[in-house]
């Protein structure tokens, strides 16, 4: 029956109320009140599916990746009213979207830099290719900006002895650096930054010092060592050297990071900065001011799919583009590609996958545009690949989506794993690929994260994705009690074995014994209540592989020649990272690249 319905139903941070307006044969408009659903997140995802409801006239469409509850909630509250209209809800559940003709398609144009994808190296290339002197556009096939940086947990990885100072250094980390220093390596240039930390370490204990010493060096290592040092000494060293530039390059553009810093997952090291706005929301808005306050130089298409690369005389000179069905050029003097890995091509994966069982029925993290395009595209002009068998799982995936969000763990040092026994089975402090092993062998592949007070000293306190511990044990994610005994019979594990393995635990953070899985990061106990749970399995996160690029981002064919007019940046690479990349260095990896990407990219043009 034609007019306006409404319906409310339970979103993931609360209440989503949906009005849509329907003649008596088509969906004419929706509107949907989410107030409680995480900003650019849940909002975007609820944008998102009511675009593709109202082009397609159907419900047949998928949940938006990483934001699982907000569009569960919008998608049940929008098939209530739909009811109350008097629709055949399980029919418009069943349709095929109808294909729908868009009345406005870009245009071909001309313009000086073209930056393929918009997430967060995308972004970066793109302002720092007008910071220096070029015309851009942006193009990404997706329905908004972000990609997987407005998904992630958002942790910075970079040295930073100012906000370092405030950390007491531990025996256990001090072991650490001496075995770093002390470790053989072959490499010339990678023997350089052991003697550059050797004399860093030096004058660090001749000054008495005891806050956490950190250095662009020691990252370097951990970063290159962490691979199995198979990464590209090259592109580690400007990592490292960067990282921290990065910072400042973000916080120019008005980008606020907390002066707190805590070990990420897999990250080795408590050198992770936390943006003050949640999730990745940070880095895209400070991205998306700066196109806005440039749009007469900047422009940016969704839903605009980059096919083909133009090559004239060896050169890449452009992008042919798929806009509303129809294909466009746009022209250019250089070309950055910078659209993500494919952790989301479940085809890919498995083509490339040499070191995990099958990743067929394993989910991931990214969002559902991670596919792999660029690597394609990089392929039509013969664009050298490396690493692409280096898959990274994790062992932190929500057990129902494989997303992120629900994850208890507010830094590496205060918290442990244990399995359906009750049991510790790894050490929480090693590497994403060695815990995500481990994780394997356990019953179901399952394990429970266990934290205390802690992580949080409120209900209200809030993990790195915005959820509050209340939230997450209000929504059946997570459980609290007062007593680890208690906590065991909620999770199902044996109450003995739990609190046994606590009392262990603690032990080790206090010295009294030698952490029995060797590990060295450790702050608090877990003894004060309420102690809390979460489920967690293994997931698919990110692809280290991709185009072979030098320091310039400069894309290299497979005789290792610099691809003319064509730079990448972000995951789409490889050879940064190897076989396994740090927690916290994919967002560094961002910046630093888009920046180089973008700036030489420009700096091209002056070179003709």
């Amino acid at each position: 029956m034609a007019g306006t319905y409404e319906a409310t139903s339970g979103g993931y941070g609360g209440d989503v109320t949906v009005t849509v307006t329907v003649t008596d044969d088509r969906i004419v408009s929706i509107e949907a009140d989410a107030a409680d659903e995480t900003p650019g997140i849940g909002d975007e995802a609820i944008t998102t599916l009511i675009d593709r409801v109202i082009q397609g006239q159907t419900l047949n469409v998928d949940v938006v990746s990483g934001a699982t509850g907000s569009s569960s909630g919008f998608l049940a509250a929008l098939a209530l009213a739909l009811e109350a209209a008097g629709a055949d809800v399980d029919a418009l559940k069943e349709k095929e979207a109808e294909t729908v003709e868009e009345v406005e398609t870009i245009q071909s144009q001309t313009t000086d830099v073209i930056v393929i994808g918009g997430g967060g190296s995308g972004l970066a290339a793109a302002v720092s290719a007008h910071q220096n002197g070029a015309k851009v556009i942006l193009v990404e096939k997706m329905p908004r900006l972000g990609g997987n940086t407005i998904l992630s947990g958002a942790a910075y990885n970079a040295a930073d002895p100012g906000r370092q100072e405030s950390i007491e250094m531990t025996d256990l980390e001090r072991e650490t650096v001496e075995t770093i220093i002390a470790e053989e390596q072959a490499d010339e240039l990678v023997q350089s930054w052991q003697a550059t930390l050797a004399e860093e370490w030096e004058a660090y204990k001749a000054s008495g010092a005891t806050y956490l010493f950190d250095s662009p060096s020691l990252h370097k290592l951990q970063t290159y060592n962490g691979g199995d040092k198979t990464a590209d000494p090259v592109l580690v060293d400007q990592l490292g050297d960067q990282a921290y530039e990065g910072i400042e390059w973000m916080e120019s553009l008005g980008m606020e990071f907390n002066d707190y810093m805590f070990t990420v997952l897999g990250g080795l090291w408590t050198r992770a900065h936390q943006p003050s706005e949640p999730l990745g929301t940070g880095y895209i808005n400070a991205f998306s001011n700066y196109f806005d306050e440039n749009a007469d130089d900047m422009q940016y298409f969704l839903n605009t799919k980059a096919t083909d690369l133009i090559v004239e005389d060896g050169k890449v000179v452009g992008v042919i583009v798929e806009s509303n069905g129809e294909k466009v050029e746009l022209r250019a003097s250089a070309v950055v590609i910078a659209t993500g890995g494919f952790a989301a091509n479940e085809e890919m994966r498995e083509e490339f996958n040499e070191n995990w069982p099958s990743l067929a029925d394993i989910k991931t993290t990214n969002h559902t545009g991670a596919t792999g395009d660029g690597i394609e595209l990089g392929q039509q002009v013969n664009a050298s690949l490396v690493g692409m068998s280096d898959i990274q799982l994790l062992p932190m995936g929500d057990p129902e989506t494989g997303s992120l969000s629900g994850n208890i763990e507010q830094g590496v040092q205060d918290r442990i794993f244990v399995n359906s026994d009750g049991l510790r089975f790894v050490n929480e402090g090693e590497r994403r690929d060695v815990m995500t092993k481990a994780l394997f062998e356990q019953e179901d592949a399952l394990m429970w994260t266990i934290v205390d007070q802690h992580s949080y000293p409120t209900g209200d306190t809030r993990n790195n994705f915005n959820e509050t511990i209340d939230e997450l044990v209000a929504a059946g994610r997570a459980y609290e009690a007062d007593t680890l005994e208690e906590l065991a019979e909620l999770i199902g594990v044996d109450p003995a074995n739990l609190v046994a393995t606590v009392d262990e635990f603690n032990q080790a953070v206090d010295g009294t014994i030698e952490d029995p899985f060797g590990r060295t990061l450790f702050d608090n106990k877990i003894d004060i209540a309420p102690f809390y749970a979460a489920a967690r399995k293994p997931t698919v996160h990110h692809t280290m592989g991709g185009l072979q690029i030098n320091a310039a981002a400069q894309v290299l064919n497979e005789d290792g020649e610099v691809i003319e007019g064509l730079f990448a940046a972000g995951e789409v690479t490889g050879g940064i990272h190897g076989t396994n990349r740090l927690g916290g260095n994919a967002l560094a990896d961002i910046v630093v690249y888009g920046r180089i990407a973008g700036a030489n990219a420009a700096t091209s043009l002056t070179a003709e």
